[in-house]
């Protein structure tokens, strides 16, 4: 009965007047804000619409949403002048277009991620790129997928705010640019990504077409940068309405985590006023703690017409933030000058810019036009003062200036002070646009240092050895904090200045570790070192006799060390511990293996004052590719190696001869010849920065050989698909062979020199059908085209695998899918009156599916026929086999598609009406 009355009600809605289908939506998106704790599971959404004012039948009190856990819900409209109660209007924005806010907040079951959309019929009449001339019929869609975050870790999560409205006016053959200015309350990064609109969740819009697709002749182009997101039309062609849509992306620490499709609109006009144009910066850099002051022009070249100048962005939001743009909010005779004045906040610091967007307005009384200007501000954390270091006998201490200068900032963004630590100077020029100092060669050694002593800033530092020079920097870090006090978006300040110390010298100190000859077992190293120096060494304190004994471990590492024989060494005084001395190590394998010596170094006789920071060999490997050898080293070295210089083996000479040098620690030999050996060794150039040490210090590698050979693969081939899909129109029978054409690229034309392709390889997987299969082999270079049939259709999914002469195959190419174009339409009347003419109610000629779910009931709701087959053949007969009435009769049919997924249910559902006519 209830099944009857849902259809009964439902052909009644068809004989309704269709006023639902009035144009209505032009632009619009979805904001996500996560509300009370962090922990909470708790969200409020805001669907912002922007519709066509005087669609009055069609105006939304309300939408239904669905939250992506299942659940949808109706929220109400509560903007516009009868809001906060009753079922508010709207905001009229002028030019026909009115803003609407939907507002519900939402409780979800679970931490995860979401998919909110709105799905509202329908869009406005006419938009040029949008189904032409028939928008009014294609829904509009919008979703933003949200992601809670885990609280304790990562923290609250928020999707962007959109500070500027969506819809803008352009002028046929005159510059456009938009931005939709996003303000992430998180600091999390932002990305902007152009899309097609949707009308429904993974449906692009039919027959869109990009802003430039539309008109022929001069340059047109629409670009949106990823980075800035500035909407940019070169030279529109035709005038009238466009949708365009994007995908707005905010990430945290590099993921992303969610997207918010903003869907807006563009009226292009025929008209002779010319925007006005701004002048203004667009990056700066400030310190937190100062106030940035800057102008911004705005003009306009058209005689006689004024502008007004105003201001939106990231810093309008900030609750810290006193920034204000200094201008009148009148129209005014251009040229017309504003002052952006903001004294910036320690809160403010972020490791993305925030993006200030300045408009200037003409007031034409036809179409007026706008200008934005861009301007991204870097607020930098401002670096720590006065560092200052003390060397004692085995630690180094830092102190440097209290008080900070954004120590105090609110909710603990201050989070204290790392401490980064180099062997060696590197005293770069601080870049006030560049925080921090990755890329710089130091490594953080502390974090969330906060200690003070007599009124600075203190940090001691243990973890040092003697004879190297440490140089620091200090960095403020800034972050905000989850629920249990842990800190995301963490961004630092400029560094500190570099100071640089030694420990003293009272021990002995390497200078060569080298490898003198390469052998299995005959292997030689040369060892050198030098005493410690005076006064470092207190003579009185600690007297002779002075003894060196050396010590050797396998690798990189002083693990279980063995004495070296004969490396056990007394002087009765110092003037007698000579300042260098040699010794060799025999009888090692030193093809291997590297070797790390130790030093011990005893007073007395017999005490033991310390050990001489321990120190390896180079040790060189060859990795053998295809016509080349790539030569990796590594070392252990209380020095700085700053150069390394290559080194091959001549045959016929028996010279090393010099290849190449480099400072890193890899090097590549090219254009060998496979099969043929070449033998290698590096020798190191170092130096400790220290007075009264040689320098440069030379240490040679062990000599190692590589043969090239070809073991690099070809690069993947890239695969592009055809069929009659692509051109085949409604109601066009499907012809009897039906091919998938692949074409790709052949790798050679990616991967210059990999010229030894053979072959390629062809794999498919069918609907359904499990893995892939290779289906041919194609012996042939050249031979970049392949066609295939299938009995069940085109869909399926395809990669290309290239192979060369010696056997090595590509990775997988891409997977390019193909799919069939099913259709499926039915008539709406037929006689079934025996004349063999139109007496069998059956769809036009149909292609691609596998079964339908056909039924048909009278005008009390009752179903008289089913069937699952496609062909239907309904001969106007009951289930009893009895004629029915001529009359009208409603039908619904669900229609299951061959798809390249399988057999899939239609996104739309067929329903309709069946004129049955007897008399004829």
């Amino acid at each position: 009965m209830m099944g009857s009355l849902r259809y009964f009600l439902f052909f009644l809605g068809f004989c309704l007047p269709q006023v639902l289908l009035a144009t209505h939506n032009r632009a619009g998106e979805i904001h996500v804000l996560q509300i009370g704790e962090c922990g909470d599971l708790t969200i409020r959404a805001t669907v912002i619409t922007y519709t066509k004012a005087s669609a009055v039948a069609a105006d939304r009190d309300s939408l239904e949403i669905e939250w992506g856990d299942g659940t949808k819900q109706w929220i109400y409209r509560v903007n516009g002048p009868n809001s906060p109660s009753g079922f508010p209007n709207g905001e009229v924005l002028g030019n026909d277009v009115k803003r609407n806010l939907y507002v519900a907040d939402h409780v979800y079951p679970a931490r995860a991620t979401y998919r909110l959309s709105v799905l509202d019929p329908n869009r406005v009449d006419n938009i040029l790129n949008v189904n032409f001339p028939n928008s009014v019929n294609i829904t509009f869609y919008i979703e933003t997928i949200y992601t809670f975050l885990n609280p304790q870790f990562q923290g609250c999560n928020s999707t962007p705010f959109l500070l500027q409205d969506p819809i803008d006016f352009a002028c046929v053959g005159r510059r456009f640019i938009h931005n939709p200015n996003a303000y992430d309350i998180d600091g999390d990064s932002i990305s902007y990504h152009l899309i097609q609109p949707l009308q429904d969740a993974g449906s692009p819009v039919p027959k869109y077409l990009f802003p430039d697709q539309i008109g022929t002749g001069g340059m047109n182009t629409f670009t949106l940068n990823e980075v800035t997101g500035d909407l940019v039309w070169e030279n529109p062609l035709v005038a009238g309405e466009y949708n365009v849509a994007m995908i707005i992306v905010s990430y945290r620490n590099g993921v992303p985590l969610d997207t918010t499709i903003r869907d807006m609109q563009i009226l292009v006009e025929i008209c002779n006023n010319a925007p006005p144009v701004i002048t203004a910066d667009d990056e700066l850099c400030v310190l937190a703690g100062e106030t940035l002051s800057r102008s911004i022009i705005a003009n306009d070249p058209d005689v006689g017409q004024l502008v007004r100048l105003s201001a939106t962005g990231g810093p309008f939001e900030s609750p810290f933030s006193d920034v204000e743009l200094i201008a009148s909010t009148a129209f005014e005779p251009p040229p017309l000058t504003g002052t952006l004045f903001w004294p910036v906040a320690c809160e403010e610091i972020r490791k993305q810019p925030w993006t200030i967007v300045f408009k200037a307005e003409d007031n034409d009384p036809f179409v007026p036009l706008a200008d934005l200007h861009s301007l991204r501000i870097k607020v930098v954390g401002p670096p720590p003062l006065d560092l200052q270091a003390q060397a004692l006998k085995d630690q180094i201490t830092l102190n440097w200036e209290a008080p900070y200068t954004c120590e105090d900032a609110a909710d603990n963004y201050f989070r204290g002070f790392s401490v980064w630590r180099k062997i060696g100077s590197n005293p770069f020029p601080v870049d006030e646009c560049e925080p921090g100092l990755d890329g710089k060669g130091y490594t953080r050694i502390a974090f969330n240092q906060t200690t003070l002593e007599s009124g600075r800033y203190v940090y001691t530092d243990t973890d040092v050895e003697p004879g190297k020079t440490y140089c620091y920097r200090i960095l403020a870090d800034f972050a905000f904090l989850s629920a249990a006090g842990n800190p995301f978006n963490q961004v630092p300040s400029l560094p500190s200045e570099e100071v640089c110390v030694q420990l003293q010298r009272d021990v002995p100190l390497f200078t060569k570790v080298s490898v003198q000859s390469t052998d299995v077992s005959a292997g030689q190293m040369e060892i050198v070192w030098t005493k410690p120096r005076i006064p470092d060494l207190d003579t009185i304190l600690f007297p002779g006799p002075y003894r060196y004994r050396l010590l050797r471990s396998e690798g990189f590492l002083p693990v279980n060390p063995v004495p070296v024989p004969g490396a056990d060494f007394t002087a009765p005084s110092y003037s007698e511990a000579n300042d260098t001395f040699f010794i060799y190590d025999e009888g090692l394998n030193t093809v291997d293996s590297p070797y790390t010596y130790s030093l011990e170094f005893y007073v007395e006789g017999d005490m033991l004052l310390g050990v001489a920071t321990p120190s390896s060999s180079v040790y060189l490997t060859v990795a053998a590719s295809d016509e080349q050898n790539l030569l990796s080293w590594a070392c252990e070295v209380p020095w700085l190696n700053y150069n390394f210089l290559v080194e091959r083996l001549n045959t016929v000479t028996g010279l090393w001869e010099e290849i190449g040098q480099t400072s890193e620690s890899t090097f590549l030999d090219e254009g060998l010849v496979n099969g043929v050996t070449y033998c290698y060794r590096i020798q190191a150039l170092g130096d400790y920065g220290l007075e009264g040490i040689e320098a440069p210090l030379i240490n040679f590698s062990q000599e190692a050989c590589g043969v090239p050979l070809d073991t690099v693969p070809p690069c993947p081939p890239t695969l592009r698909i055809a069929n009659i899909c692509d051109s085949l129109d409604e109601g066009v029978p499907i012809p009897e062979v039906l091919l998938n054409t692949l074409t790709w690229i052949d790798p050679e034309n990616i991967c210059p020199g990999r010229s030894d392709i053979a072959g390629y390889r062809v794999f498919y997987r069918a609907p359904d059908l499990g893995d892939f299969q290779i289906i041919a082999t194609i012996d042939q270079q050249s031979d970049t085209t392949f066609f295939h049939s299938w009995v069940l259709g085109l869909a399926g999914c395809y990669y290309i695998v290239a192979f060369d002469s010696l056997g090595n195959s590509s990775p997988p190419g891409n997977i390019v899918c193909a799919d069939n174009c099913p259709d499926y339409r039915l008539p709406n009347t037929f006689t079934p009156n025996g004349d063999g003419d139109n007496d069998l109610f059956i769809p036009y000629p149909y292609r691609f599916i596998e079964r339908v779910d056909f039924k048909v009931f009278n005008r009390w709701g009752n179903l008289v026929f089913e069937t699952d087959n496609p062909d239907l053949l309904w001969n106007g007969q009951s289930a009893d086999g009895k004629d029915v009435a001529e009359g009208v009769y409603f039908y619904t049919c669900t229609v299951y598609e061959r798809r390249v997924e399988g057999v899939v249910p239609s996104a739309t559902e067929l329903s309709g009406f069946i004129q049955l006519i007897r008399g004829l």
